[in-house]
């Protein structure tokens, strides 16, 4: 099994994160590995066969210290303590502070955001779509980690669709840029299509965390649309498996 596993930039020993990719798992196409073989869906939502995501889920429980807290994500803004739920509820961010449990968030082109504090009190997981990330659900997360007792965080950039890739309308960039005139920085025109923008996500997430006081940040260097073989891409293939970006504390 293929699993990327974040390098925060510190020593982190209270805590363990992973994200999964597309291959090793037993989904057939249109959520293979790309290659001919089996895919490592994790979405029960998609149109896969269940007992396809419960078998893939299944692979990576066994890396995990207990089963992830799954969400129903709606590109939205609410965060929840993930010891406080049950089922899947709304939410698009949950964080804890209690050892074993798993916060989850699965992603195909959005971004994922794992935190952490330095002293190994809380941990959170989010899902940075550009709406999400537009409406504050990293700030919301943020907030809610440091009311929590989280102190120093640092930010992990999981895979996302990628600063070539992300094609969006002059909308999106005028909603970003009413809440800060510095995230301009983050769109380039596309020669010759007026209106058109290649919004880059990484850096959109980087500055929000920076007006918050978040400035530890790794990761961001991947990108799911143009790697078809090691991610899922909802922008490149439309009907696709999900990825997840896991993280506990030990």
């Amino acid at each position: 099994m293929e699993l990327i596993l974040p390098q925060w930039g510190i020593s982190l020993p209270a805590v363990g994160a992973l994200a999964t990719t597309r291959p090793c798992g037993i989904s057939p196409a249109p959520y293979d590995d790309g290659c001919g073989g089996g895919g490592l869906n994790l979405g029960v939502h998609v149109g896969d066969a269940i007992d396809n995501v419960q078998h893939n889920r299944a692979q990576i429980r066994r890396q995990l210290p207990a089963e992830p807290v799954w969400l129903t994500q709606v590109h939205g803004t609410n965060v929840v303590d993930a010891a406080q739920v049950s089922g899947a509820p709304e939410a698009d961010a949950s964080f804890t502070t209690q050892a074993g449990l798993v916060c989850a968030i699965m992603t195909a082109d959005c971004l994922p955001v794992l935190f952490a504090d330095t002293a190994g009190r809380v941990v959170g997981a989010a899902h940075a779509g550009w709406r999400g990330l537009a409406g504050g659900i990293l700030q919301n997360t943020v907030a809610q980690m440091r009311a929590a007792g989280a102190e120093t965080l640092y930010a992990w950039l999981g895979p996302a669709i990628g600063p070539t890739q992300f094609e969006v309308g002059e909308e999106v960039l005028e909603t970003f840029v009413a809440k800060d005139p510095a995230a301009r920085q983050a769109f380039v025109a596309i020669d010759g299509r007026p209106g058109k923008y290649l919004a880059d996500i990484y850096m959109l997430a980087r500055q929000t965390l920076a007006n918050v006081g978040v400035t530890k940040t790794s990761g961001g260097n991947f990108c799911t649309v143009s790697d078809p073989h090691r991610f899922y891409s909802y922008r490149r293939d439309g009907v696709t498996g999900r990825m997840a970006a896991l993280i506990w504390l030990r």
